[in-house]
């Protein structure tokens, strides 16, 4: 299944002029490469990580521009425990200390800010941020602290736009790739006395590997800095994301068709476009002991959505839009007894939104490949408005009683909810389904309020000189997305589904200075209470309960060595065991002890980079990265074999301020999937992408 073509070996072997000088030329040193000594997704600012006692990855500017993501997965996949798979141009599948796939568990913010509403989750919020020309990012795997809320069970990912150069500064970058693949960046930057300002644009557009899954996206990001009088800063960021995509990119094919025919697309007219604006206005004024944050946003976020994991069972197009205005409020006070910080503030987030939904019928005019469908509008199943409001007051306190440690207690209460009004009749109603006489359920208006009280606390200790450690216990909930509990389907009932609630301990050791060996060692058990399944009594219609109880549990580990002056090591691997605790699905379908499916135990990654003294400004590395197989269905009858992808980089400079660069991905066309599953007793893929090769040129002064 996994055979490397001759092409493929090909392409390896130019890995080898590469490195092959490195045996003569490298000489003995100790340059420093380090794990980050700052984050400031805990609190809001720059902390020392050592004194953090979660397990956070940071990427740094610098790595953002030597990997040039054409998809985040290109970044994340390098960090231990994360595992992020592309389905369609910028979308993806994400597994943090859970299985692969869509699910509500992740938090995702940009400076601080979530870029999305709580009650609207999209699994693809990646996209809504211009990671290419990201200032860094932070990924804390596992639950968020006092600070963050709602949704942050498995992770909470933080990208963090550019700040604005002190002196005049421009960049143009053109990149062509494989299957019709160009991007346009430009920035400019500049600081006119105590105003700083930056704009950085991207322009993407590829006509997709596979048929009819070409991909649209342009970007905009403006941020300012300025100065005030009275040691205040007032900081504004403004994005703006146009994403027109075909979403065939992640079709399944039977395992005949994955071989032979990758490239076919069974969902030729599905579709997603998002129109997204986010701002923010981030004011700080500093005191001789303390620090105060206020920061309003406001969001307006439109998906217009065809969806292709739905054609073949619950055919549909649906739109979904909000609008939000909030504000995160935030004070620390600084104590001289025991180095104490104390930090309290309140989140705010009103979000009126709305949610339209048409059946389609479908019709297949082609029965053998390339299959040609049809479709036409049908009848409308749901149209309702539906307001997600959150009020949410914390508390964090960090004290060392004594020096080496460092104690963190910190709660948060969450109040939440969702005034819903249904733009129909409610009630039963036909599904519209060709050939089947489903009943489908729409909830009349209702509201629906939730409440929750997060407990955490943690400490650090610094063990030695180069050696700290942490241990943690928090928890961590979610409420269900507003087209859970209202989008009924043929449920009897979804409206009184309650909140998803997650405890964790996890505790590990990191080094804590730059040195040429530097190093982070994480285990965790995390086990969910109330999770969201269905269940069938004999003779009933399904309906959505909280009964389901699941337990994860790994170990996580990352390091990075140079080797030489010249050469560096760095890697990470993830060890995961995701299990059903209590699981039943129907009188006769009990899954409880199975292992989830699409859930790899082993994930990992490795980069070699070589910057040859005999070439300056020229780098060059390769990369492996890994997923191990995971089951296809709950019941773990079938499984996915996993994949192991190699991906080269090199760049030079050719010129003062001008740099060329190219990379090879799936350097030995290997044949992988970036999801599988079970249709009945048939295993199905979605394709991932075969040998691809990408050049561009970079303009700076």
């Amino acid at each position: 299944m996994f055979r490397i073509p001759m092409r493929g070996r090909r392409a390896a072997l130019l890995l080898f002029p590469l490195l092959a000088p490195t045996l003569a030329l490298a000489q003995p040193a100790a340059p420093q490469v380090a794990l980050p000594e700052t984050v400031v997704t805990g609190t809001r600012e720059a902390e020392p990580r050592a004194e953090t006692p979660s397990a956070i990855s940071a990427i740094r500017p610098e790595t953002i521009r030597e990997v040039r993501p054409a998809h985040p997965s290109e970044l994340l996949n390098r960090l231990p425990g994360v595992t992020v798979q592309q389905t369609n141009g910028e979308g993806s599948l994400v597994g943090i200390r859970n299985p692969i796939g869509t699910s509500p568990l992740y938090l995702y913010l940009q400076d601080n800010v979530p870029v999305q509403a709580a009650g609207f989750f999209n699994h693809n919020a990646l996209y809504l941020m211009n990671l290419p020309q990201a200032g860094g990012i932070e990924v804390t795997r596992g639950p968020g602290t006092a600070l963050q809320g709602n949704d942050a069970i498995g992770g909470v990912i933080n990208v963090l736009t550019p700040a604005p150069t002190t002196g005049p500064y421009a960049m143009a970058e053109v990149e062509y790739g494989s299957h019709n693949w160009v991007r346009a960046l430009a920035s400019a930057s500049n600081t006119y006395g105590a105003f700083g300002l930056r704009g950085d644009v991207n322009i993407t557009h590829t006509d997709g590997w596979r048929s009819r899954t070409a991909y649209d996206r342009q970007a905009v990001n403006l941020r300012s800095d300025i100065e005030l009088a009275g040691d205040s800063i007032l900081r504004t960021t403004l994005s703006l994301n146009n994403i027109d995509q075909q979403m065939g990119a992640n079709s399944y094919v039977n395992g005949q068709d994955f071989i032979r025919n990758p490239r076919q697309n069974n969902t030729p007219f599905a579709y997603r476009k998002v129109e997204a604006l986010f701002a923010t206005m981030s004011w700080e004024r500093s005191f001789e002991h303390g620090l105060l944050t206020i920061t309003p946003f406001i969001r307006s976020n439109r998906m217009d959505l065809l969806p292709s994991y739905q054609l073949n069972n619950d055919p549909v197009r649906f739109v979904q839009q909000y609008n939000s205005v909030g504000a995160l409020l935030r004070y620390r006070h600084d104590l001289d007894f025991w180095r104490t910080r104390l930090i309290a503030g309140v989140d705010l987030d009103l979000s009126p939104g709305s949610y339209v939904e048409d059946r389609l019928n479908v019709s297949r005019t082609s029965s053998v490949p390339p299959l040609n469908y049809a479709y036409t509008n049908g009848r409308r199943l749901y149209d309702f408005d539906v307001t997600y409001k959150q009020v949410s007051p914390y508390l964090q306190v960090q004290t060392s009683p004594v020096e080496r440690l460092r104690l963190v207690a910190g709660l948060r209460f969450d109040a939440m909810s969702f005034d819903y009004h249904n733009n129909l009749g409610s009630g039963s109603f036909a599904s519209g389904l060709t050939g089947n006489s489903a009943t489908f359920f729409r909830p009349g208006n209702t509201t629906r309020n939730y409440q929750h009280a997060s407990p955490s606390l943690g400490g650090t200790w610094e063990f030695a000189p180069d050696l700290a450690g942490f241990l943690s216990y928090k928890q961590s909930f979610r409420t269900p997305e507003a087209s859970q509990l209202f989008r009924q389907g043929a449920n009897l009932d979804t409206v009184h589904l309650r909140a998803i609630t997650a405890n964790t301990i996890e505790g590990g050791f990191r080094s804590i200075y730059p040195g040429p060996f530097t190093w982070e060692a994480v285990a965790y058990h995390t086990t969910k209470h109330n999770d969201i399944l269905g269940f069938t009594a004999n003779g009933t219609l399904p309906t959505q309960t909280n009964n389901g109880v699941t337990r994860h549990i790994g170990l996580e580990a990352a390091a990075a060595y140079a080797l030489t002056s010249q050469l560096r090591l760095s890697g990470a691997v993830g060890y995961a065991n995701h299990t059903y605790v209590t699981w039943v699905n129907s009188s006769s379908q009990n899954l409880s002890g199975k292992t989830m499916a699409a859930a790899p135990h082993v994930t990992a990654s490795a980069v070699l980079s070589y910057s040859p003294a005999w070439l300056p400004n020229t780098t060059a590395s390769i990369e492996w990265q890994k997923v191990g197989s995971y089951w296809l269905n709950d019941g773990n009858t079938a499984q996915y074999n996993g994949h192991d992808l190699v991906n080269i980089r090199a760049e030079t400079q050719i010129m003062p301020g001008v740099r060329v660069f190219g990379r090879i991905m799936n350097a030995l066309n290997t044949r992988w999937a970036t999801n599988a599953s079970l249709s009945g007793t048939t295993p199905q893929y979605a394709p991932g992408m075969p040998l691809n090769l990408y050049g561009g040129i970079s303009v700076s002064f």
